[in-house]
């Protein structure tokens, strides 16, 4: 397989190959099996890529990767030793990362069993560091690939041990001007919403995965789960027809590119295989690692089903059972292993005569070689997790196929089970369901399972591993070149009127008073070098003042400037002001509130202003005098040098007595008073509306940085609210995330639209009109309760 424009870094829990050390204590490579390496494998020794990854418990830090057998055969046996980037973990790490977070957390969660799942702030931590040290790794492979426009490396990350990686890689990519491509492939079932939602932290998992440019799952249903997860869960905007999420400014492709197997290899190992010699009885054949995803108990008891309501059965079929050892060293697992013991020896205690026995129960591993004489030789695979990401036995057992035709029975909750359609399907959790499809299996005529067979493996054998493998690079690939060939577009399209009347049609209605609260920089207006240049669009400002004539809306724009600065900025007449972030106000009707000063703090703005200018005000650095707050800009000084700068200034800032509020590359000193744009928020709307207001108001917030965050969270429930995010990793409380200051014009076209297009109401019953002649503010006292 040709990768004709890229190098590729695949990016794994672990390397593809297992090393150990021999009797003279030498490292050794010993081949791993499984679909990825054998697909991925070839195609990174081709383009001269690397493959990052944990090698395992027997590497010390300073070990050298050994170069592979010169006898070895196996995919990786090209894969020199300058090709493998090992990432080094302790044994402490490891446990809360790999046992922890991994596999007692997100194995059951992603699996929709969250009874089974451990919530564990020490395991979550750690889990964040391993996949920080992964990206740093990774970033240092990218940092050594010689430099090439035409050949844009590929960075491939697999599965949810590593969800977390791309965020760093591409903000560390992004700021260092390394080219690349982000893929990310989860090799498990990515849950609903209502699973998802469980997890303390998956806003940042969610925007984790986000950082990649593809994302890849088994099948739809994953896919239409983790769009509806990202804008349910993040607010992003989302295209379900074209499988598209827009974060960060950035376009996500979200596709279904199902895992398979290497179809040949099976089907010629099948053909090599000696005969199982199981004598005249049908047998059922079941391989699985013992895990309660798998459903054995289930099974089993299906089983025990099937010989009681069917005695014909009885000393005629055999169920010859394969679990291979899983997690040994987890009770749970052991747990798990005593009680199917247990049932086995029911069931087998309850059937069994001198010559026969119903259950074969091997618990071990067995080599791939023989196990494919199994698939070739059993009359019917029983298949049937409780939930399973792909599960690749079904694609072995049709692989395997060289004989005479099988039936495959299959749980539907298994990736598998939405396109191997020929199957028979059955509920796992049904045990009558699963006796009645055996015994159809059992008794289905040759020509039926012919045709049933056929279809399966025509389609296995041409969506391989390799198809596999070629489908995501092609994906990934049409990401900067269009090949003409992709059907599903690839980029969302501009924030339209329709998007808003989804979001907020219902929510306005017909009859409430809108209140528009509105961010002025970032959100009105685009961002800029110095804020004097920070001016609000022509075509922004004219449907702001359309709004403020309308009489059932209400406009506030609260915002980091001094309040007269921004008055002077926005120069609409009739709608309210809030400067230093609600710390001054000015009503329509010109009155003013001013939140107190400590009277201690009153003369040292001045100094803190002095100590500023003259030790951090170097490198473009400058200060932003705005009367009671003060913000140190350093958006113009190089990276490299803003560290030492902007350490002295928080230092400064803190021991003058003042608060630090952390804004776009700058640093505000905020009096340490309990008063922010939420309090603020609240202040003025009981101001407009009396304190009833929560009744007779709709709220629309935009904003777009950490300051907003407080008025979003004070809002929550009372408000729709949206943030204007450009960054790859945001949390936030508002609802909706917008990408630009184009999107907050667009909804405001949407805004005027919804409310021109009210129809009139016969009585006006609203109270207070905010923005006409008899608006008066409740109290031009300054009155600051605790709580409002």
């Amino acid at each position: 397989m040709a990768v004709a424009a890229s190098s590729l870094i695949v990016v794994s829990n672990r390397l593809p190959f297992t090393l150990g050390r021999n009797p003279d204590g030498v490292l050794q490579r010993k081949a791993a099996a499984g679909g990825l390496v054998t697909a991925v494998a070839p195609v990174v020794i081709q383009s001269r890529g690397l493959w990052v990854g944990w090698p395992g418990p027997n590497v010390d830090q300073g070990d050298s990767i050994p170069e592979s057998d010169p006898a070895d055969s196996s995919p990786t046996s090209g894969l020199l030793s300058n090709q493998v980037v090992p990432v080094h973990l302790t044994d402490e790490d490891f446990q809360l990362y790999y046992n922890g977070c991994c596999n007692a957390t997100f194995w059951p969660l992603f699996h929709s069993m969250p009874d089974r799942a451990v919530f564990d702030e020490d395991y979550w931590i750690a889990y964040r560091n391993i996949n920080k040290k992964f990206a740093q790794d990774t970033l240092g492979a990218l940092r050594n690939l010689p430099q090439d426009p035409d050949n844009v490396p590929l960075v491939w990350i697999h599965d949810y041990h590593l969800m977390l990686a791309a965020t760093t890689i591409r903000q560390v990519a992004e700021e260092e001007d390394i080219p690349c491509k982000i893929g990310f492939f989860l090799h498990i079932p990515f849950p609903p919403w209502d699973m998802i939602k469980i997890f303390p932290w998956h806003d940042l998992i969610l925007q984790g995965i986000l950082g990649c440019d593809l994302v890849g799952f088994h099948i739809e249903d994953y896919c239409i789960n983790f769009i509806d997860c990202c804008q349910r869960g993040l607010g992003c905007r989302v295209d379900r027809g074209g499988m598209l999420v827009e974060h960060g400014g950035r376009t996500v492709r979200v596709r279904p590119l199902p895992i398979s197997i290497p179809y040949a290899r099976f089907h010629q190992m099948a053909l090599d295989a000696p005969d199982s010699n199981w004598t005249d009885l049908k047998v059922i054949l079941a391989v699985d690692r013992l895990d309660y995803t798998k459903g054995l108990v289930n099974r089993f008891k299906a089983f025990e089903r099937l010989l009681s309501v069917y005695p014909e059965f009885l000393e005629k079929v055999m169920l010859f059972q394969v679990a291979v050892p899983s997690r040994t060293d987890v009770k749970e697992y052991q747990e798990l292993k005593e009680h199917i013991d247990k049932v086995v020896g029911q069931i087998n205690g309850r059937f069994s005569t001198a010559r026969w026995s119903p259950i074969r129960y091997i618990y071990g591993c067995i080599p791939q070689s023989e196990l494919a004489g199994f698939y070739r030789d059993a009359d019917v695979a029983l298949i049937t997790p409780l939930r399973d990401g792909m599960n690749l036995v079904a694609k072995e057992f049709v692989a395997c196929r060289t004989r005479e035709p099988g039936v495959l029975v299959l749980s539907p909750f298994a990736g598998a089970g939405r396109m191997m359609h020929e199957a028979l399907l059955v509920n796992p959790y049904e045990m009558g369901n699963v006796a009645n499809v055996l015994a159809r299996a059992l008794k289905m005529p040759h020509d039926e399972r012919e045709v049933r067979m056929n279809a399966l493996r025509s389609r296995e054998k041409v969506h391989d591993v390799d198809f596999w493998m070629k489908s995501y690079l092609k994906a990934i690939g049409t990401l900067t070149e269009e090949d003409g060939e992709d059907v599903l577009p690839t980029q969302m399209q501009p924030v339209q009127l329709e998007d808003f009347e989804d979001y907020l049609g219902k929510y306005v209605g017909q009859d409430s008073i809108l209140s528009l609260l509105l961010d002025y920089d970032g959100t009105l207006s685009p961002i800029a070098p110095h804020p004097d240049l920070a001016t609000i669009p022509p075509e922004t400002k004219k449907i702001l003042e359309r709004l403020a004539n309308m009489p059932d809306v209400f406009i506030a724009v609260i915002s980091g400037r001094s309040v007269n600065n921004v008055k002077a900025m926005v120069d609409i007449e009739g709608i309210t002001y809030a400067g230093n972030h609600g710390l001054e106000i000015i009503h329509p009707d010109g009155t003013r509130f001013t939140h107190p000063m400590p009277t201690e703090l009153e003369d040292k703005v001045g100094v803190l202003l002095q100590q500023l200018q003259e030790e951090c005000c170097k490198d473009g650095a400058w200060v932003e005098n705005k009367g009671v707050l003060l913000t140190y800009h350093f958006r113009n000084v190089p990276v490299d040098k803003r560290e030492p700068i902007v350490t002295r200034a928080r230092e400064l800032i803190k021991a003058a007595g003042f608060n630090i509020g952390n804004a776009h590359c700058a640093l505000e000193s905020k009096p340490p008073v309990s008063w922010d744009k939420g309090r603020a928020s609240i202040y003025i709307l009981r101001t407009a509306f009396g304190v009833d207001w929560s009744d007779r108001i709709r709220i629309i917030y935009a904003g777009d940085d950490v300051t907003d965050e407080d008025a979003m969270s004070a809002l929550k429930g009372m408000a729709f609210s949206f943030r204007v995010v450009s960054s790859n990793l945001t949390q936030t409380a508002a609802d909706m995330r917008l990408p630009s200051t184009d999107s907050v014009l667009c909804l405001l076209r949407w805004v005027e639209k919804h409310m021109a297009e009210r129809k009139p109401k016969q009585s006006n019953n609203r109270g207070i009109s905010p923005q006409n002649n008899n608006h008066q503010p409740t109290s031009s006292v300054v009155h600051i309760p605790d709580t409002l």
